[in-house]
């Protein structure tokens, strides 16, 4: 069973900073790609950041410069360092992996963790 576990939302004020972390688990061939995703309330969900097996990274526009996106050297943990948070970067935010596993090429979610800015 591929699992993916978030941890580190939480609580900051405007200006402040979160790291978030995206662990993997079970049986993975391969990792293609992984991002952050996050869903504001009454909003469609977006891509944030994302790295690709070749540590290719990409980042929504409204979070360059503040937002960096990086994985450990086994590549199983992506992070997300988020810096000068805003108040309209408050949302849920959710991993998300395209993996190569035992089945094929599939693509999971996270169960999301809220990050919630404060002005």
């Amino acid at each position: 069973q591929v699992r993916l576990v978030e941890s580190g939302g939480g609580s900051v004020q405007a200006g402040g900073s979160l790291r978030l972390s995206c662990a993997t688990s079970g049986t993975i061939l391969s990792i293609n790609a992984m991002g952050w995703y996050r869903q504001a309330p009454g909003e469609q969900r977006e891509l944030v950041a994302s790295i690709t097996s070749g540590g290719i990274t990409t980042y929504a526009d409204s979070v360059k410069g503040r937002f960096t996106i990086s994985r450990d050297n086994a590549g199983n943990t992506v992070y997300l360092r988020m810096n000068s948070l805003k108040p309209e970067d408050t949302a849920v935010y959710y991993c998300n992996a395209d993996l190569w596993v035992l089945a094929g090429d599939k693509n999971y979610w996270g169960q999301g963790t809220q990050v919630t800015v404060s002005s």
